[in-house]
C-alpha cells in the first residue's frame, strides 16, 4: 500500500502485477475492493493500481467542501499516476469513476493509454439534471442524518442493485458491508461536490469528440439511466466501442465479473497491439447502397 499526496488529501493506493499500468477508479457506492476480481485476472499481465477516492478512508476526508469536484476527481487520478512515476496508463472507471476517467482523458490526453467507461451517465441527460441534483442533495443530507450503516441498507437495495442481489447474494452482501463503512462526511461531500455539480456529458460534446484515446463503453441493459448516455458516448467518442451486458444492473463489474474480465482483457489486448482503431464515419450512409460505387 502507498499513500499519495493529492490536492488537499492523501490518497490510499494499492498496486500489484507487472506490465503496462492500469489505474482503477471506483464508483460512489464502493471503494478499491470493488475491483478485486478484475485485478486478480489482469495483474498477470498488467500492473494494476487501485485507490480510494478522497472522502473514502483510509484516504483522507477533507472537511472543506471546495476540495470535492469533478475536476479534482480527475486530477486525483493524475496524482496517482505521477505518484507511481508513470508517463501514461489505461484508466478503468465505474459510474462516478467512469466520469472521472473521461474527464482525465479530456484533461490529460497525452497520459491516457485508453479508457474503459462502465455504467457512465447517471443524471447526465439535460432533462434529468435538475431531478438528479435534487436527489444528490437529499442523499447527502441523509448520509449526515442517518449515517452510513443505515444508508447502506437503503442504497444497496436500490432499483439498479436488485439484479446483483438476485444473481449473487453473498457478493451483494459484501458490497453492502463495504458501503456501510463509508465516511458519513466523505459520502455527503462527495455527493454534493463531485456528483451534484458535475457538468452534463451533453454539454461536453466538443471536448468528448476530441478524445482520441481508445475507449470501451460498458453498460447493463437494466441500468436504464445509463443506457442512452452510453449510446451517446459511443456516437461521440471517435475511437470507442460499446458493450451491453444482458440482464445486468449498475455495478456490472461486481455483478458479472467473469464477463467483465473477458471483455476488458480483450479490449486492453487490442489496444496494446495497436488493433483498436477509430471507427468508420458511416452515419448518414445507406445501409443498402453504401458498398456500391
Amino acid at each position: 500500500m502507498t499513500f499519495i499526496q493529492a490536492n488537499g488529501a492523501k490518497l490510499y493506493t494499492e498496486a500489484c502485477g507487472d506490465g503496462p499500468p492500469i489505474i482503477f477508479v471506483h464508483e460512489f457506492a464502493d471503494h478499491l475492493e470493488s475491483w478485486s476480481a478484475q485485478i486478480s485476472a489482469l495483474s498477470r499481465r498488467f500492473t494494476c493500481i487501485a485507490f480510494n477516492a478522497r472522502g473514502y478512508p483510509p484516504s483522507e476526508v477533507p472537511e472543506n467542501p471546495d476540495l470535492y469536484s469533478q475536476k479534482i476527481a480527475a486530477e486525483d487520478i493524475h496524482a496517482v499516476l505521477e505518484g507511481y512515476s508513470l508517463e501514461s496508463a489505461h484508466i478503468v472507471g465505474c459510474s462516478m469513476g467512469a466520469f472521472a476517467a473521461l474527464h482525465f482523458a479530456i484533461m490529460y490526453p497525452e497520459k491516457t493509454s485508453s479508457i474503459a467507461l462502465m455504467s457512465c451517465g447517471y443524471g447526465a441527460p439535460k432533462d434529468q439534471q435538475a431531478a438528479y441534483a435534487k436527489d444528490a442533495e437529499m442523499l447527502a443530507d441523509k448520509y449526515l442524518e442517518l449515517g452510513s450503516e443505515k444508508m447502506a441498507e437503503l442504497y444497496a437495495n436500490g432499483a439498479f442493485r436488485q439484479q446483483f442481489k438476485k444473481k449473487d447474494f453473498r457478493a451483494w452482501e459484501a458490497f453492502k458491508g463495504r458501503l456501510s463503512k463509508h465516511s458519513d462526511l466523505g459520502a455527503a461531500l462527495t455527493m454534493r461536490g463531485v456528483q451534484r455539480l458535475r457538468p452534463s456529458l451533453y454539454d461536453l460534446e466538443t471536448e468528448i469528440r476530441g478524445v482520441q484515446a481508445p475507449t470501451l463503453i460498458m453498460v447493463g441493459d437494466e441500468d436504464d439511466w445509463c443506457i442512452e448516455p452510453s449510446i451517446y458516448l459511443k456516437r461521440t467518442l471517435p475511437t470507442s466501442g460499446l458493450c451491453m451486458l444482458p440482464r445486468t444492473g449498475h455495478g456490472l463489474n461486481l455483478e458479472e465479473p467473469a464477463l467483465t474480465n473477458s471483455i476488458l482483457s480483450e479490449f486492453l489486448t487490442m489496444v496494446q497491439s495497436g488493433n483498436w482503431t477509430a471507427k468508420e464515419d458511416y452515419l448518414g450512409k445507406s445501409a443498402l447502397l453504401s458498398g456500391l460505387k
